[in-house]
């Protein structure tokens, strides 16, 4: 009988702790009775059903529209109201355009063109990949980016691994070739689970089979839907060599997305949160833009890029750099296989076709525009409109040029008339989840500010002025970069924003040299399938173990917290005069001084 209730207890536990952690922390607003109690009730509990994930994360999102009218902390319109902002309206645009570099293939020809100007030497292979994933993770989501470049990099793969008694891949495996049908690119398809993922056998290597599809264009989109044919390898003669170069490039698309995605605000979800989170918050602050952010993280991202390439190296290909210097010489067996296999794939691709022409197009204006709608150095483009100079930001921009993909045609008129892009698929790519997670934390936000929540918290953490600033930062990022591990980075940086920006203001220091530092360091969730969908996505393939990613994600977490630190101190400080602190924030009772 006790056993019984063990069992059922575990095969419903996520229903116990929806039901037991608001038993738990109802002392809060039946005890204290303030609206302050009352918000850090309904904070702890949205964080823990994030962490956890008892119930969807959106589902979770849209607990504010209920709670904060019931206690009386905010208005239900006035909720409401937190639910789509800049943040959303960027990325519909963003997404617009993704949608279209997808469709017609753009992103297949930049991949395989960066690859063929790097070599097929394992490692310049690999940092060929990593280019190309990371420059697409600058422009669009980091999930986004790798379902773009993994059908390229699994052709490759199945080259490196191909069996030369007749494995699984090679001339006898046609399905392999991604090839162009009516303009639509075939995408190679993989189901992934957002949460849970069968573990690859420790001994037994697999070799991955993936039939590409070629669904109707209504229902082709940026998430291919992905089924993975995982068999058991009868291929001895594949030697461990090539199974540790094919670990090493798949771990190096996952780091270089996430790597790529830092260095602009619309290329990773931590970034837009944080940006509009400084708009809602902070709206005097107007040093964040576009082209600040990018001289700041592009050489985070280019450093970063070459360090865990390096790493990669070491710890899965061998200890010797000498190819860094090295040229010439006649190619292996298999390079010169891979080097075939990549050439005839970037040949397929034929001349570029003028949808690939007005997407890039549209792309560099819309780069172009970004940069220069206000630089901060010079008066951009925003102020020659009349009147209205401070009304235009980034989403404008996006937005404009993305809805022309609805509208621009995309063949010439002897057929019939067809948009660049149809609503199917840029629904099908929307991450409608990421918009409602995004909008409950900026609910949750402007929430601990209406109560009082978020000044409580400020003179709670007064005497940690008392240590010195960088290890202030420093412990913050370390604690940052270990809860994203184990919890989606869009969740992680919406819990901790509203946390560290009083801990900024109550030790009286700029509040951008704590939050910049630690939302980039909340895109370093390299350790496990669960940490983020691109690494659930890699794990899925069939080439990793868990001990694999733990190891590499470990040393890639430790490479980058200091690179991130060191770029703020030297390159941030005054980029965004980090040393004093702004007008535009809040001086607590007690604090008369401007500087640190």
């Amino acid at each position: 009988m006790l056993k019984r209730l063990r069992r059922g207890l575990w095969n419903y536990r996520s229903l116990v702790l929806i039901a037991v952690t608001p038993l738990l922390l109802l002392p809060l607003p039946l005890v204290v009775r303030t609206q302050e109690a009352e918000c850090a009730f309904v904070l702890l509990l949205m964080a823990t059903f994030w962490v956890t994930e008892v119930i969807p994360l959106p589902v979770t999102s849209m607990l504010p529209a209920v709670l904060f009218p019931m206690f009386g902390i905010m208005k239900a319109s006035d909720v409401a109201r937190e639910y789509l902002k800049n943040y959303q309206l960027l990325l519909v645009g963003v997404i617009c355009l993704a949608t279209s570099i997808k469709k017609w293939g753009l992103n297949r020809r930049i991949a395989l063109r960066l690859v063929t100007m790097l070599g097929v030497n394992p490692a310049w292979l690999m940092l060929g990949f990593m280019s190309g994933c990371a420059f697409l993770s600058l422009w669009v989501q980091n999930t986004l980016a790798v379902t773009m470049v993994m059908p390229i990099v699994e052709a490759v793969l199945q080259q490196i691994l191909k069996d030369k008694e007749g494995g699984c891949v090679g001339e006898d495996n046609p399905n392999l070739q991604l090839e162009e049908t009516d303009g639509h690119v075939e995408t190679m398809q993989v189901s992934v689970s957002e949460q849970k993922h069968p573990d690859v056998p420790e001994e037994t290597f697999t070799c991955v089979q993936i039939q590409t599809v070629s669904p109707p264009a209504a229902a082709q989109g940026i998430f291919p839907s992905v089924q993975v044919a995982v068999s058991p390898s009868a291929a001895p003669s594949r030697s461990k060599q090539d199974l540790m170069i094919c670990k090493a490039i798949c771990l190096s698309i996952v780091y270089s997305s996430s790597i790529g995605g830092i260095s602009t605000l619309p290329g990773t979800s931590p970034n837009l949160i944080f940006s509009e989170y400084l708009n809602q918050i902070y709206p005097d602050c107007n040093s964040v833009n576009f082209g600040t952010w990018l001289l700041l993280c592009l050489p985070i991202s280019v450093v970063l890029l070459l360090l865990t390439w390096l790493w990669l190296n070491w710890l899965f290909i061998g200890s010797d750099f000498r190819f860094l210097w090295r040229c010439g010489g006649e190619p292996s067996e298999n390079e010169a296989a891979t080097r075939k296999v990549i050439e005839e794939q970037y040949r397929s691709l034929g001349p570029m076709s003028s949808q690939e022409m007005f997407t890039g197009g549209v792309f560099l204006v819309m780069v172009l525009l970004w940069l220069t709608r206000s630089p901060g150095f010079m008066p951009g483009w925003a102020s020659l409109l009349p009147h209205n100079p401070g009304y235009i930001t980034d989403a404008t921009v996006a937005l404009l040029l993305g809805l022309l993909f609805f509208i621009v045609p995309a063949y010439g008129p002897s057929r019939k008339y067809e948009a660049m892009i149809s609503w199917e698929e840029f629904q099908a790519a929307m991450p409608w989840r990421v918009v409602l997670l995004v909008g409950g934390g900026f609910a949750l936000a402007e929430g601990t500010k209406v109560s009082g929540l978020s000044l409580w918290l400020a003179k709670l953490l007064t005497p940690l002025g008392e240590l010195p600033v960088l290890a202030t930062i420093t412990v913050a990022c370390i604690i940052v970069t270990t809860v994203t591990q184990v919890a989606s980075n869009a969740t992680t940086v919406t819990v901790f924003l509203p946390i560290l920006s009083p801990l900024a203001e109550a030790i009286h220091v700029n509040p951008l040299y704590v939050l910049i530092p630690t939302t980039l360091c909340t895109s370093l969730s390299f350790l496990l399938p669960v940490s983020n969908m691109t690494n659930a996505i890699i794990f899925a393939y069939g080439y990793l173990n868990i001990i694999d990613m733990v190891k590499a994600g470990l040393g890639a977490a430790m490479i980058s917290i200091p690179v991130v630190l060191l770029a703020v101190v030297t390159l941030g400080v005054p980029l965004f005069s980090l040393d004093t602190y702004p007008d535009w924030a809040p001086v607590l009772p007690g604090f008369n001084s401007t500087a640190l």
